[in-house]
């Protein structure tokens, strides 16, 4: 039986990969902590800040963890506006949980884990078009940077240490859960609830950007994926392309306004442009296909169909809530 750690689970991938991990093995199997309080209701969850190695040591020990999932990061934009921070945490916290995994795996007790890389770790020198899966790598941010040294630190403590790391390079990731959470390609989450509030949306981004982006559940498809897969067959230790969809705003735009005609889009593109046109516009996941089976499932429409819809539904329940709120008042 798997006993499963997902560090970051209040984050936009964590809350969402809890679900499915615990649907996938059990509620009682599945671990959520995050620095802060239960903020999505896990049935067992941890206060736990990944820089206190001890204390996730001692977690793991005494659960009996047998994968780690170690989603903890800051990400590209506000990793810019703390660059110090970005690394102590993105650096420190990867190397805890790759630590504890070599410690453990001498003592007979091996760990699985799971951490994400990023197309920020790519830059202005990789090829654009079908990035492939071993190329130029020169990020230009310091979320960037951490993920490319991270990439080279699973690599290395799989080969020196054996420790079973495993790793995607996450494209931008669109989920209608979570709010925007500091990402260059945050945009194609906060353009719906533009739409649907009935607000012209004024893009951080060009309109020709193109981006590798992806829908959550085949984000979290893909992660589960990975790490069910036989050691074997995981041939990549770095971190591994995964293709989603690739699009831009005024192409993301133009598909919201194929079901609302009436929204607008103007374009003011600031610092978070030069982010952008550093990273590719499509991925080579050929490697990915090969060795564990990954296949992308949805696409563009039917992305920007079930936004639409669920964003709606959940702005709904609010003026609901809201409306029984003042009639309670009076």
């Amino acid at each position: 039986m798997e006993r499963i750690l997902v560090i970051g689970a209040n984050g936009q991938i964590g809350s969402e990969l809890v679900l499915a991990l615990s649907a996938q093995h059990g509620p009682e199997c599945v671990i959520a902590s995050d620095i802060g309080s239960n903020a999505h209701g896990a049935a067992h969850y941890e206060q736990l800040d990944v820089l206190d190695a001890a204390r996730i040591a001692q977690l793991i020990e005494s659960n009996q963890v047998t994968q780690v999932y170690q989603l903890a990061a800051m990400l590209s934009v506000t990793g810019e506006q703390a660059p110090l921070k970005a690394w102590t945490l993105n650096m420190d916290g990867l190397l805890n949980i790759l630590e504890i995994a070599r410690e453990r795996g001498r003592a007979g007790k091996p760990l699985r884990i799971f951490w994400p890389s990023s197309i920020a770790a790519f830059g202005p020198n990789t090829p654009a078009v079908a990035t492939p899966q071993t190329t130029i790598m020169d990020p230009t941010t310091m979320y960037g940077i951490s993920k490319l040294a991270g990439e080279r630190l699973c690599e290395y403590y799989f080969h020196k240490f054996g420790v079973d790391v495993r790793s995607i390079r996450y494209p931008g990731i669109i989920s209608y859960k979570s709010p925007p959470g500091g990402g260059t390609t945050d945009y194609a989450i906060a353009i719906f609830h533009a739409a649907l509030e009935g607000d012209c949306y004024r893009c951080y981004l060009g309109p020709d950007t193109t981006l590798p982006m992806m829908y959550m559940s085949d984000a979290i498809r893909a992660t589960i994926a990975l790490m069910d897969a036989p050691a074997a067959h995981i041939r990549v230790r770095s971190s591994y392309n995964v293709a989603g969809i690739s699009f831009n705003p005024q192409q993301l735009a133009q598909a919201i306004q194929r079901t609302l005609p009436q929204f607008e889009i103007r374009y003011t593109p600031d610092e978070r442009q030069a982010i952008a046109d550093s990273w590719p516009q499509s991925l080579d996941d050929i490697q990915a296909r090969a060795d564990w089976g990954w296949q992308v499932q949805v696409g563009l429409e039917q992305m920007v169909a079930d936004m639409l819809k669920n964003i709606a539904m959940q702005k709904n329940k609010v003026l609901n809530a809201h409306a029984d709120l003042q009639a309670h008042a009076i």
